[in-house]
């Protein structure tokens, strides 16, 4: 996919929920949203309800680890937003309103809290988030860039920060930050309006006290915000509560035996909550000598005894009634600040369950004999919202997959998606791997039709081989054009690798070389040796690695002495080399050819090693002009390999230099090679089944129907020669993008013609041999990829229940088909990161929409697809509407405009040789009525793209995206240019 495109995707979750051990959690100031961040590096927003009624939304994809802390990055309602980091040292800031990532970047150290800051300079308010971690120093961000402008650091006893709190004080301009470092050691600066207009690169800030307190393992430290006069220390073994004027001690409550305390916060000026790891809260009301409104305040400074339990109000959430969980919940407290003015605690483990309690203000009736137990207000875990969604969320092959013994399709372990072919590969839990095109089979799981009543439609290939679970799937043609287009690679749990003709469904070998079950499939790098060339690696979970050849159907190197588990592989071709990287730093290299291990190293040898090996293909170019070295390298290690090698690059080199120098010589354009449609598989842990997103490039949708439409044999259509004579073509007025677009399509039918054109009789009579012997043995569906993707996207994209008259329309006459579920949608973001609704963000949009319905009626489920698509974000409708708009233009100039017809069978066939009789060239032109197309094509896409545009944005103006109305004009500017 194109970085700058437009790439809209659709995802496809199946029925399991993916996992989501919760690490991280918060509650935005309105109460209105919670955000979970999860040991698996993905981000889930839930929508609440001021009735506490959780709801999840979207979930968001971007960190590569574990997401260690969450926080709010702006303090205005209408546009929250929201910093992540994991503890790779990433740090990200999304929106929270449609999950789109604003910048991200990448520290040298992890944070493990983080709490926004915000100052007034003048009558501008900045933010600031300072920072804490795995580093001895507060680290102060800028909200917006993300960029460290200075630093707040120890001079006495430096040392990592394991709590921090923010004071701010109404009596000055000054603020105190307070932490306590991992010894225990009390840390105060002061931050003034001078310190908060330090910019980047300046000195830093010392602390301006410094006081043991004697609080090893601090895991909080919160300010009493409503008497601004009591800090809460809580440790593993006791918390504390001290005066935040000199932090004289007031009260210590030592934990019970088993226990440790995890955190606490003030609910009110005389009570605390505190949380143990283990997921119980305890509310406690606070002895006279804490309370500044007392007459008892501070009586017991310097004579407090150890061990003086005050009263206990509430218990909450016994560990007796909790299930065994795989790591300790996260448990935090937050009260409104805005209305509705709630005391919540949420507690969120690692099933991906959310648990919320409402706190009430007051306090049971005394005598009390032993502490009220408080109820659940709200519980509700990710496969639980997914289990009650009706109709079921579909996954990409349930209609294949459904036994009638059981209710529950069998999952889906690996996918590959082969774009030159349309078909999608899916590896099952029960060893089974499916053949089946790829919009045929979305197109079941998301739209209604005349296909819901067949059954195993459409058509597919099911291959069997592996007796269990399909671990990996590789089509190595599709990675490098040097392998058979016809080998498939599959691994499973059966230790075996097996490769299948993927045209006759033939299973061609069995590797039974692994002592575990296959992890992963690579394929090696092009300037290896000629053997190694027509190899795929396998890496098993016994720490083994293999060179498995695919022409001599045999292991030509096994590496298997590797004592812990494997992390990466890389290459070294021009040593011929093969480094494998283990989970302990330990790094071996191994000879291709002789399958010797050269060497074992660790340390920083091991590090570079790795490095050396990124490096690799800029110094093998370089040393290419040193023939020498390299012979004298290939003598030493006696490798026979690296001296064919070596010769080998030599001649690719020059081969390469003289096709460089023909190709700027023509000056030509390369050919369009980006695919319309890209169906990926993903997972957020390695034990979830595999969950397909969609990705629809609209540039090249549009790019692959103008080609096709140019490329029909009809003398009357669009030709290369006369493509610039058109009116989008060489308009000075017209825009960049079409004219880009059109230069693209102009090459790519350049290029079909001159392959065509080139091919010799022997070449003819042997595609004509293995086009009949593929069409004969694949005994599928035949059908147009292009025009059905096309199809796939309108009918998802276009909004259903908004104007009768035009959903008919669109039914009828141009053959779209109704979705019969909500689809959800994504959008993609800075940096690759991509957030995805779930399929459960449709109960937040009927209340959305119920609220705007004046009677009161029940939307059904088109509406909710038409208008609650549309209502999830301004992002996401401004893409979509540019989409559509875009794609039912070019619809308008084709000649088979609609997705009716013959057209939709077969791709159109290549241009008539010169000499082909006229009989042939007449029978492969598809009869049409110009009349009936002109009248398609005026009366209805020429009405679609205008009335589609004006729908959604009154649709989006009672909805209350009132700032939506704004991109109309912008819109429309660009519908006017596509249309051009």
């Amino acid at each position: 996919m194109s970085g700058n495109s437009l790439v809209l995707p659709i995802v496809l979750w199946g029925r399991n929920a993916p996992t989501h051990c919760i690490s991280s959690l918060l509650v935005m100031d309105d109460l209105s949203t919670i955000i979970t961040g999860c040991h698996d590096g993905q981000i889930c927003i839930w929508d609440m309800t001021s009735e506490l009624e959780i709801n999840p939304r979207a979930l968001l994809f971007g960190h590569t680890a574990s997401v260690t802390c969450l926080s709010k990055a702006s303090a205005s309602s209408d546009k929250q937003y929201l910093v992540s980091t994991s503890e790779n040292g990433e740090m990200c800031l999304w929106d929270v309103s449609d999950g789109r990532c604003i910048e991200f970047t990448k520290l040298a150290c992890a944070h493990t809290g983080i709490q926004f800051y915000q100052f007034t300079i003048g009558t501008q308010r900045e933010g600031r988030l300072l920072c804490h971690g795995h580093y001895p120093e507060i680290l102060v961000v800028d909200a917006t860039s993300l960029e460290v402008l200075y630093s707040l650091v120890s001079k006495i006893s430096p040392d990592w920060i394991s709590s921090m709190s923010i004071i701010h004080s109404h009596r000055t301009q000054e603020d105190t930050v307070v932490a306590v470092s991992v010894t225990g050691i009390l840390k105060v600066w002061i931050i003034t309006a001078e310190v908060s207009r330090m910019q980047q690169d300046l000195d830093p800030v010392f602390e301006e006290e410094s006081k043991p307190i004697y609080c090893q393992g601090c895991q909080s430290i919160s300010f009493c915000t409503f008497t601004q006069l009591s800090l809460l220390v809580v440790c593993s073994r006791y918390w504390r509560v001290f005066d935040s004027g000199d932090f004289s001690l007031l009260c210590s409550v030592p934990s019970e035996s088993g226990q440790s305390w995890a955190g606490g916060e003030f609910i009110a000026a005389d009570k605390v909550i505190i949380w143990t790891e283990d997921g119980c809260s305890y509310i406690y009301k606070l002895p006279p000598s804490c309370l500044p409104a007392s007459e008892h305040f501070r009586s017991s400074v310097g004579k407090t005894t150890e061990g003086s339990i005050p009263p206990l109000v509430y218990s909450i959430a016994d560990s007796t009634d909790k299930q065994l969980l795989i790591c300790p919940p996260v448990t935090r407290f937050f009260y409104g600040r805005r209305e509705p003015f709630h005391k919540l605690l949420i507690q969120g483990d690692s099933a991906g369950r959310l648990t919320l309690w409402s706190i009430p203000e007051t306090s049971p009736l005394p005598p009390v004999s032993s502490p009220a137990e408080l109820q659940v207000s709200a519980s509700i875990s990710l496969q639980e919202a997914f289990d009650k969604l009706t109709p079921s969320p579909a996954g990409i092959i349930d209609q294949l997959s459904v036994l009638p013994s059981s209710n529950d399709p069998i999952k889906v372990t690996a996918s590959v998606y082969i774009p030159s072919q349309g078909r999608l590969v899916c590896g099952r839990e029960d060893g089974s791997i499916i053949l089946v095109p790829a919009t045929q089979t979305a197109i079941v799981q998301l739209l209604q039709g005349e296909h819901m009543l067949r059954r195993g439609w459409p058509p597919h290939r099911t291959l069997r081989g592996h007796r269990h679970k399909v671990t990996c799937l590789l089509y190595p043609h599709q990675v490098s054009p040097r392998y058979d287009q016809r080998s498939l690679v599959s691994g499973g749990v059966d230790f075996s690798v097996i490769i299948w003709d993927i045209f006759t469904g033939e299973m061609k070998h069995i590797f039974c070389v692994h002592g575990g079950e296959i992890t992963q499939l690579i394929v090696p790098p092009e300037n290896c040796s000629t053997r190694v060339q027509h190899c795929v690696c396998s890496v098993a979970s016994d720490h083994s690695v293999g060179l498995l050849s695919l022409r001599e159907r045999k292991c030509i190197m096994l590496a298997s002495r590797h004592l812990f588990p494997i992390q990466v592989i890389k290459w070294r071709p021009c040593d011929d080399y093969l480094v494998v990287g283990c989970s302990d730093g330990s790094v071996y290299v191994w000879q291709m050819d002789t399958g010797a291990l050269d060497r074992c190293v660790m340390g920083i040898t091991a590090v570079e090693i790795l490095n050396a090996c990124d490096e690799a293909v800029p110094a093998a170019l370089d040393s290419l002009n040193h023939p020498a070295v390299n012979l004298k390298q290939a003598m030493t290690r006696r490798s026979l390999a690296a001296l064919k090698n070596m010769a080998q690059h030599k001649l690719q080199t020059l081969a390469t230099n003289l096709l460089a120098a023909d190709n700027a010589d023509k000056g030509n354009l390369p050919k369009y090679s980006h695919n319309s449609l890209v169906v990926q598989s993903m997972k957020t842990n390695i034990t979830d089944p595999d969950m397909h997103v969609l990705f629809f490039d609209v540039e090249a949708v549009i790019i692959q129907l103008l080609t096709e439409e140019a490329q029909r044999p009809n003398p009357t259509l669009v030709s290369p020669e006369t493509l610039q004579k058109t009116p989008g073509g060489a308009d000075k007025g017209g825009s960049f993008l079409a004219n880009k677009i059109f230069k693209q399509v102009k090459e790519t039918i350049k290029e079909n013609i001159k392959e065509h054109l080139l091919d010799d009789d022997e070449d003819e009579e042997e595609e004509q041999r293995r086009r009949e012997e593929k069409s004969k043995s694949l005994s599928l569906l035949e059908y147009n990829l292009t025009m059905d993707t096309a199809k796939l996207f309108m009918s998802c994209l276009h909004a259903w229940g908004l104007n009768g008259e035009l959903d008919e329309v669109c039914l009828n006459r141009l053959g779209m088909l109704r979705p019969h579920t909500p689809i959800s949608f994504g959008l993609i973001s800075r940096g690759g990161h991509m957030s995805l609704m779930l399929p459960t963000f449709k109960d937040s949009l009927l209340r959305r929409l119920a609220q705007g319905c004046a009677d009161g009626h029940k939307l059904s489920v088109s509406e909710v697809v038409g208008k609650g698509t549309y209502g999830v974000s301004r992002a996401v409708t401004t893409q979509h509407l540019l989409s559509v708009i875009s794609l039912a233009n070019t619809l308008m100039g084709m000649t088979n405009a609609t997705f009716i017809g013959e057209h939709m069978k077969k791709a159109p066939s290549r241009p008539p040789r010169p000499g082909t009789p006229e009989t042939q060239r007449k029978s492969s032109v598809q009869t049409s009525s110009p009349a009936m197309q002109s009248q398609i094509k005026q009366a209805l896409w020429a009405q679609k793209g205008p009335q589609h545009l004006f729908h959604m944005l009154t649709a989006l103006s009672a909805l209350g995206q009132t700032s939506a109305l704004r991109v109309r004009h912008s819109d429309t500017r660009l519908s006017d240019e596509f249309s051009r």
